[in-house]
């Protein structure tokens, strides 16, 4: 009977243990906030542990799909397709929006180019303007720059920058933003699009307007009056069935503690 009791003792720790343990893979976007979050709520709570895992949107969908993940970071809504997979697989599941992003257009600190239209964005990443002297700079090749097609920042900027045009065969596709920023601070004539968190003095910040008249710079300030146009939710997607696992750090996030953590990264908080 001690035996039996002892057993079921020792299941109910490790039951116990496991719930202690959150996995969260996918957004490059959403991993600097997602780290900082996971890093205070484990000083906060000993005990707890939260592995957060980079590689892209559609990679923390996918995990999310295969069960490999507890939570899916995004920067982009679901697709149909992975909505209809995780129905096939009898997985019901939750959306969350922790913070919003703005994603910031940037050039190297050399290009004299300071403001560009979005129809002028659309047109340099579909490949109709290829020079820099076409949008006021100087008689310069444009080296365009974008996140590799499983990040939802590519989508985002497909979709609400390029009015779902196709990228340019000649863009080229990076695995990471801190590729992009390493790439556009070493090449003159390069462009690319990075989350605000991510910018850096390497790189400058381009003023964008969609009405071609106000131009304005990425900011914490700027996105939260709504004067920057290019302004996202990022998202947590999880399982029901894991709901009582991840509670806690997701109601931590979402708690004035973890909002200000939101604006302390550089994001923009709900409140």
């Amino acid at each position: 009977m001690k035996k039996i009791i002892a057993l079921v003792a020792l299941v109910s720790l490790n039951l116990s243990m496991m719930a202690q343990k959150i996995v969260v893979k996918g957004s490059d976007t959403v991993l600097p906030l997602t780290q900082k979050e996971a890093e205070v709520y484990m000083k906060k709570f000993p005990g707890k542990s939260v592995t957060v895992v980079g590689g892209g949107s559609g990679v923390g969908l996918s995990a999310l799909i295969d069960n490999s993940t507890d939570i899916a970071m995004s920067s982009r809504k679901m697709k149909m397709d992975e909505k209809m997979k995780l129905q096939d697989a009898g997985r019901a599941y939750k959306e969350v929006i922790i913070a919003n992003d703005a994603l910031s257009v940037i050039v190297n600190p050399q290009n004299k180019v300071s403001k560009l239209t979005r129809q002028q964005l659309e047109d340099i990443y579909t490949g109709k303007i290829k020079n820099w002297k076409q949008v006021g700079g100087e008689d310069m090749q444009i080296v365009v720059y974008a996140r590799e097609t499983s990040s939802g920042t590519y989508e985002f900027f497909k979709e609400h920058v390029m009015n779902r045009k196709n990228y340019a065969s000649s863009v080229l596709n990076m695995p990471a933003t801190g590729a992009i920023i390493q790439s556009v601070s070493q090449t003159k004539g390069a462009i690319g699009y990075v989350g605000l968190a991510y910018l850096t003095k390497e790189v400058k910040d381009i003023a964008v307007s969609y009405d071609g008249k106000t131009f304005v710079n990425a900011s914490v300030e700027a996105a939260k009056n709504k004067t920057y146009p290019v302004v996202r939710p990022l998202y947590f997607y999880y399982p029901t069935s894991k709901e009582a696992q991840v509670k806690s750090f997701i109601d931590f996030i979402l708690s004035a503690e973890g909002q200000k953590l939101v604006d302390a990264v550089g994001y923009i908080s709900l409140k």
